[in-house]
């Protein structure tokens, strides 16, 4: 017969054998709990939460060998209040665990910077559904934003250098050319004695036809009248300026009690019209165009119509396409459409706030 303490040890060692395989079941119960946990939505979070609290709350209540009477006294209400106070702050405790992942990831969405891009919402431990599904979309609309942005670098950069190359090539063409025959007639003059007051003078009609080449490109890149006259006498005169080439007509109905616009605006109403109507000018063989800008229930809208045979698949893309992004800066809404019987309609709807819808 073995002695006590033999007895004793081999009673022991089977509980001992016994506790690593008791422990992992308990973390597995624990890991499938969490689980679990972490898969109910936000709102049965709260509500679990709030049940917890009210069956502890009822439990104590049932259990505890407090009485209250129909009319509590001092120091029953004393023991209720505490009672109270230590309810809503385990509620409290346990509804700022819940809401824990929303409240870190509406962090990440302030700490958000377009200047530092690649932020994004990390995986939130604990989180319910809902907020699982928000921080994924999150991160899906910060991509489309800084896709978007870079794709929108691009097109100015690109829009930059077609201005550039365009300015460069009118003036090489048109301004150099011009000015070396200028000088080339300056020279024949200098060289014959004769008939000086004729060359002299075809001299001076160059040089003003290379002046007027100066001021239409300087045009072109900021109007002058714009700055001087107002917007409605700057769409005057692009009109004018467009009107009768190719064999084009141009109509105008311009509003002149229009609400006072920001200079932005202004410029991209101007800048609207222009690219229209050098749209209509290259890609639809039209004859007539109709310019019209008036002020309606509280936007100022333009619109260019024209009669031609429409815009073809690619037709004036890069200038629609700066047409939509002026739009947006300040937001307004760009409409192409088919005309009322042919060619194409262009409309570009400004909206006006209410201090500055009252007319000039």
């Amino acid at each position: 017969m073995g002695s006590p303490s033999n007895q004793q040890v081999s009673a022991i060692a089977p509980a001992s054998t016994r506790s690593p395989v008791q422990a992992q079941e308990r973390d597995r119960a624990l890991s499938r709990w969490r689980r679990r946990w972490n898969g109910l939505s936000l709102l049965w979070r709260v509500f679990a939460v709030n049940a917890a609290v009210f069956v502890i709350a009822t439990a104590i209540l049932a259990w505890t060998p407090v009485t209250v009477h129909r009319i509590a006294t001092p120091r029953e209400l004393v023991i209720l209040s505490i009672g109270l106070v230590l309810m809503l702050a385990f509620d409290l405790i346990l509804l700022r665990r819940a809401f824990g992942p929303l409240r870190r990831l509406a962090m990440t969405m302030g700490a958000v910077d377009p200047a530092q891009p690649g932020r994004r919402a990390e995986s939130l431990e604990g989180a319910g559904a809902e907020v699982l599904a928000l921080a994924s979309a999150l991160n899906a609309m910060l991509d489309r934003l800084e896709g978007e942005r870079r794709e929108s670098g691009r097109r100015v950069l690109a829009a930059q250098e077609r201005e550039r190359t365009r300015i460069a090539r009118e003036l090489h063409d048109e301004v150099g050319q011009t000015l070396t025959a200028i000088a080339l007639r300056a020279q024949r003059a200098a060289r014959r004695a004769e008939s000086t007051d004729e060359a002299l003078a075809d001299i001076a009609d160059t040089a003003l036809r290379s002046l007027e080449d100066v001021r239409r490109i300087g045009r072109e890149l900021r109007p002058e009248a714009l700055d001087d006259l107002g917007l409605v006498n700057a769409l005057i005169a692009l009109c004018a300026r467009v009107d009768r080439q190719r064999g084009l007509r141009v109509s105008r109905d311009l509003d002149w009690h229009l609400p006072e616009l920001s200079p932005e605006v202004e410029l991209v109403i101007y800048r609207a019209a222009q690219e229209a109507l050098t749209n209509v000018l290259r890609h639809a063989n039209a004859t007539k165009v109709l310019v019209t800008l008036k002020s309606r229930d509280r936007q100022v809208v333009l619109s260019v119509s024209d009669d031609g045979s429409g815009m073809r698949n690619g037709a004036g893309e890069g200038g629609l396409r700066g047409m939509q992004e002026r739009a947006m800066v300040i937001g307004a809404e760009l409409e192409i459409r088919p005309g009322a019987r042919r060619g194409t309609e262009i409309v570009l709807r400004v909206p006006i706030s209410g201090e500055s819808w009252a007319p000039r």
